[in-house]
């Protein structure tokens, strides 16, 4: 008896700490992260009701220990914005497109250099090629990349008709305020823009006397923000294959157990999968809705000056160097990735 009571009070302090340690662990089971989420996207389209079902998804394969908070429609402001409010801690992710891409690791915008890939193919076999080093990039500033989505292929939309880079000289074509790649290719063709941020620019179109009379947006990207009720023109030719991508803050990520982090990224690299490719198609149909809804399309590839293109890549691209937002070595890699390919593909 004497001995039992002598292991008892030995035991004691083992079996408290190992209720304490257990209900620690019980209390860490059932804690609930927030994900504050933002996109400039309206509610309503394919891609926000794919957002959406993400959310259900992780919410349900998380048994609620992982929920979101969207804040679609640019609530939260332009993507700047958005940035700075994630690294004050305010939002925690979002979707962006090359713009804000551009702000947290501007290498990777080698993706959407005017002119660069011939097809979606090359710029898939490329982007593959680089990815790893981009996460890295992305990790490195604070981010953790969880997805690659795609705005699409990029045409003009005016007031006026458009077909030439004569014309476009002519016209007062949006720039979005601040984004460098856009700089140094307009400045490269010598084209003086008009800076707005993209939250401006629908009130500029509408407007009787507004700043502006030409866009650039993808085919479906017009129709969702509603740019296309304000223009009747537009161009067959595309400048570039816009990029996007679904981020969170590496503060938020980190502090999420494992298997919140692992969920978090495998289906956040679904989602970014879905959109991905229901934007190419979405772009193909958006284009004939526009032409139904009286938008015409001019200026086509059988038309343009390839020299005098590539000209204006090259010159904007040498900025880009230059200035160090797509590094030569960065620059150097894509092409030789490139290389690779069409020999591979005898192109």
């Amino acid at each position: 008896m004497v001995l039992r009571k002598k292991i008892s009070k030995r035991l004691l302090p083992l079996l408290c700490l190992l209720a304490l340690l257990g209900s620690a662990q019980a209390a860490q089971a059932e804690k609930v992260y927030t994900l504050k989420f933002a996109t400039l996207l309206p509610t309503g389209t394919s891609w926000t009701k794919t957002l959406d079902n993400w959310v259900k998804t992780v919410e349900k394969k998380s048994n609620g220990r992982l929920k979101f908070k969207i804040y679609p429609g640019g609530v939260m402001g332009d993507e700047p914005d958005v940035l700075r409010k994630i690294r004050k801690g305010q939002l925690h992710g979002g979707l962006f497109s090359g713009y804000g891409i551009g702000r947290i690791y501007s290498p990777s915008r080698i993706l959407e250099l005017p002119f660069l890939f011939k097809n979606i193919e090359e710029s898939d076999y490329v982007r593959d090629r680089l990815m790893p080093e981009i996460e890295a990039g992305f990790r490195n500033n604070g981010f953790e990349l969880l997805g690659w989505p795609e705005v699409g292929f990029i045409h003009f939309f005016s007031k006026h008709k458009i077909q030439s880079i004569k014309d476009m000289k002519k016209s007062r074509i949006w720039l979005w305020q601040g984004d460098p790649l856009g700089e140094a290719l307009f400045a490269a063709a010598d084209i003086k823009p008009v800076p707005l941020s993209i939250i401006d620019v629908y009130p500029q179109l509408s407007a009787k006397h507004g700043s502006i009379d030409t866009v650039y947006m993808s085919t479906f990207g017009a129709i969702a923000l509603q740019w296309y009720s304000k223009v009747k023109y537009a161009t067959h030719i595309s400048v570039t294959n816009a990029i996007g991508a679904v981020v969170v803050s590496n503060k938020f990520f980190n502090q999420l157990p494992e298997d919140l982090q692992q969920l978090l990224k495998s289906s956040g690299i679904t989602a970014s999968n879905t959109i991905r490719q229901q934007t190419r198609q979405l772009n193909l149909t958006s284009k004939q809705l526009l032409i139904d809804n009286g938008i015409e399309f001019l200026w086509d590839w059988d038309s343009v000056n390839m020299d005098e293109f590539i000209g204006i890549r090259n010159q904007a691209a040498a900025h880009l160097i230059k200035t160090n937002y797509i590094p030569e070595d960065f620059f150097n890699k894509t092409k030789k990735h490139l290389e690779t390919y069409r020999k591979q593909h005898n192109n």
